[in-house]
């Protein structure tokens, strides 16, 4: 991705998923982050970093696009995701809710904080229609009007606590499903690129 054109309006997503110790899943879904409908790798779109932790059995992928390609491209992993990791049989010693587990987004370069939370909810919404069973909490910019923190919101649904999606209540979407889970969506400033 060239980074000396002029009105670079980048974003960035730390996508979090359950998933560290099958590497061929983790790798299928950062793959699908980079391809367009067609088939064919997107130009503008990169896969900056893939951290594993086996352990927790979480993987955070660090994809990066411009802010009008962000949310395709985010959202053609956490199908990925959604197909290839099933909460039922996840373990880890982190705690987790959903098989993509975050989706918070951030604006290194020539975007707004609440342009993000914007994609974000957008792609929350997309992920709701796509994924049977698939249902999300809202936090950050994406959680209007009160744009809530996400300490805030993982004390709300016992985050660290439980493991009993029957009783969390989504912002989007039905009632959490055992195989899906519930996945966080916002935007939020955490670092600036040095573009």
């Amino acid at each position: 991705m060239s980074s000396c054109r002029v009105g670079l309006r980048l974003a960035a997503c730390l996508l979090n998923i359950s998933e560290a110790r099958k590497k061929c899943i983790v790798e299928n879904i950062a793959k699908a982050a980079l391809l367009e409908r067609n088939g064919q790798r997107h130009p503008e779109i990169s896969v900056l970093n893939v951290f594993s932790d086996p352990e927790y059995n979480r993987s955070v992928i660090t994809i990066a696009a411009s802010i009008d390609e962000l949310g395709n491209s985010v959202l053609a992993a956490c199908l990925e995701a959604f197909q290839s990791i099933d909460m039922e049989v996840q373990e880890g010693i982190h705690p987790c809710l959903g098989a993509v587990d975050l989706i918070p987004i951030y604006p290194p370069s020539g975007v707004g904080v609440e342009e993000c939370g914007a994609v974000a909810r957008s792609l929350a919404e997309n992920l709701v229609l796509s994924v049977p069973g698939c249902s999300v909490f809202l936090f950050g910019e994406a959680d209007l009007p009160e744009k809530r923190p996400l300490v805030q919101r993982r004390k709300q649904l016992g985050w660290f606590t439980r493991r009993d999606f029957s009783t969390l209540k989504s912002d989007l979407g039905a009632a959490p499903a055992r195989r899906c889970g519930l996945t966080g969506s916002q935007s939020g400033f955490f670092f600036r690129f040095g573009f």
